[in-house]
């Protein structure tokens, strides 16, 4: 059967040493060992790409719902159609640059890091709204070639309806990477001028899952005041005034 072929195949054929691009069946992985170490403060599914042929499986229900589909899609070009076409370049452009990040920090590392980006979606009432998508890297063959990744896409735009046009790759599993680029934005040094720094970052993740200052002190291992001292400063870089208004401010500045 002649494989379907998607916006991304563009990008992904040019990193053919780090992508396997033929066919390989592998078993679907615990899903919810790496939902911890993704952000999801809204209606989200899920869905495991394969992504030796671009097929998909594992699909949380709400795909059905959020999308207004009738049955779970079959291959990663019936998702990248629902994406916004304004958006389209964007996303292939984030695709490429957080391949070449992984290839600085090193492949072998590319189980411990997660990419994330924003686009628009069409969704259930035929219009399109605000997503996060992230991914997750699950498999890989074994000559350390990428072969299945967890993509997870949530519904934002009840916090924010302002697409940064911003990219990142951060760790997971203790590392503690964080990589951003900013895309079609005007002044985008302006506007990310006061960067948070790595342990503000692990501060900020941990406040947007409900943690207390004293729960983050127990973390990771440093005193509540210094804590408190963090998160005092995280809101001033973000100009937030609550956690409501952090968690908006964090995703319009692409901290997460």
């Amino acid at each position: 059967m002649k494989p379907v072929k998607h916006a991304l195949n563009a990008i992904w054929d040019k990193y053919s040493l780090v992508l396997k691009n033929d066919y390989r069946n592998i078993s679907i992985p615990n899903v919810k060992r790496y939902l911890a170490d993704a952000f999801a403060m809204g209606p989200y599914y899920y869905y495991i790409l394969n992504v030796t042929d671009s097929t998909l499986s594992g699909f949380h229900p709400h795909i059905l719902t959020l999308h207004g589909l009738k049955e779970f899609p079959k291959h990663l070009k019936e998702i990248i159609d629902l994406i916004h076409p304004d958006d389209l370049p964007f996303v292939m452009e984030a695709e490429a640059w957080t391949i070449e990040v992984m290839l600085q920090i090193g492949f072998e590392h590319q189980l411990h890091l997660k990419s994330g980006y924003c686009f628009r979606m069409r969704v259930a009432e035929n219009k399109y709204e605000l997503f996060q998508h992230q991914a997750i890297h699950t498999a890989k063959d074994e000559i350390g070639r990428l072969v299945q990744a967890l993509n997870i896409h949530t519904n934002i735009n009840h916090i924010t309806t302002v697409n940064n046009y911003i990219a990142t790759v951060s760790g997971i599993n203790l590392r503690n990477d964080f990589y951003q680029k900013g895309f079609k934005i005007e002044k985008i040094e302006e506007k990310l001028g006061k960067r948070l720094t790595k342990r503000e970052l692990e501060i900020l993740l941990l406040l947007t899952r409900s943690y207390s200052d004293k729960e983050i002190a127990n973390v990771l291992n440093i005193s509540y005041h210094t804590v408190r001292t963090h998160h005092k400063n995280i809101l001033k870089k973000t100009k937030s005034k609550n956690s409501i208004e952090l968690i908006k401010r964090s995703l319009e500045n692409g901290y997460l």
